[in-house]
């Protein structure tokens, strides 16, 4: 198992908010529901989003609309940019992450009209506003069913250990461009959106899930993401044989000496390069992803701490409770509630 897959495999969406946004320019909304992860796709027309800073709710400076649309560079690394606007046309796609609000609008100039907060609940912004969005069909959400902009949104609701340590390695923004990657599940999602059949939810939560997926994949793959140190080092053929070992099998007692042995070298070499590449020592890496199991093990509620322990390689549900607290804060039965 690779870092990512590994990364991805825990936590899938759980009855995830879908939903095809329709609008009639001009049109402003800002996004404020502290949702974890959101993705979305441009179906048709073109829209911005507006990263929102300080503590007084203003978007950010749009200085040159016409450098800052410039999609060819829309998918940066790291948070370089996050703050400026980003122009998405047909075909793009976004990932949004954590809980900063954002206003996405058919220009910068144009004021939000309304304001989706936590729950997915809709107010509108002034007197003048209301009734101005509204649900007029399955999943579907906006001015009109005709209306000339269309996108695809999918938001997670929760936000699991695994996933946030992958989370935390993203930009607060990410734009994948048409031109770097064209997702070949967006028809098959925008034909499924609106459909109301048995298990729909789970169809669409599996759909998101791989949607997320193939959209990460695609962003770390780009020479200018920036990707995590973790991810890097799975190219280096000794750190990365390391990396494999303590995934795929978290709970053998695993020493530096053992992980050594089997990738090649000296202790202290892998010690060395380890801790240089991935920019912590190994049994430190071992324990925050055996932790982070864990917490992700933790929401299956018919698993026993005990059972969870030897999973993850402690030898008791008082070892694991120990360095869980540790990490966390919280007893793991605390952190289940």
């Amino acid at each position: 198992m690779d870092v990512l897959a590994g990364l991805l495999e825990g936590p899938r969406a759980r009855g995830a908010f879908m939903i095809r946004a329709c609008f009639e320019p001009p049109w402003s909304v800002r996004i404020a529901d502290e949702a974890p992860l959101s993705v979305m796709i441009m179906v048709s027309g073109e829209a911005w989003i507006l990263p929102e800073t300080g503590e007084t709710g203003e978007t950010g400076e749009t200085g040159d609309t016409g450098d800052t649309g410039d999609t060819g560079d829309s998918g940066g690394g790291g948070d370089t940019g996050a703050d400026k606007p980003r122009h998405l046309r047909p075909g793009d796609i976004s990932i949004a992450r954590g809980t900063t609000s954002y206003v996405c609008a058919d220009d910068p100039a144009t004021p939000p009209r309304a304001e989706i907060g936590p729950g997915q609940v809709c107010r509108p912004l002034g007197p003048e506003h209301v009734g101005r969005y509204q649900e007029f069909g399955v999943r579907e959400w906006g001015e009109s069913p005709d209306a000339p902009v269309k996108m695809l949104i999918g938001t997670y609701q929760l936000r699991g250990e695994l996933t946030a340590r992958l989370l935390d390695a993203l930009p607060t923004l990410l734009v994948l461009p048409t031109e770097v990657w064209r997702c070949p599940l967006t028809p098959l999602l925008d034909d499924e959106i609106s459909r109301e059949g048995p298990a729909q939810d789970v169809v669409l939560d599996r759909l998101l899930d791989l949607l997320l997926i193939s959209s990460l994949r695609a962003w770390f793959s780009r020479p200018e993401a920036d990707a995590p140190a973790w991810y890097r080092a799975m190219g280096d053929p000794v750190v990365g044989q390391a990396l494999r070992l303590i995934q795929d099998t978290p709970a053998h007692p695993w020493t530096v000496t053992e992980l050594a042995d089997r990738s090649g070298v000296s202790r202290a070499a892998l010690a060395r390069r380890f801790t240089d590449l991935v920019g912590e020592p190994p049994m430190t890496y071992l324990t925050r992803w055996r932790l982070a199991l864990a917490a992700d093990l933790l929401r299956e509620a018919d698993s026993t701490v005990a059972s969870i322990a030897r999973r993850v390689g402690y030898g008791s549900a008082f070892a694991l409770s120990t360095a869980f607290k540790r990490e966390y804060g919280l007893s793991p039965q605390d952190y289940r509630s």
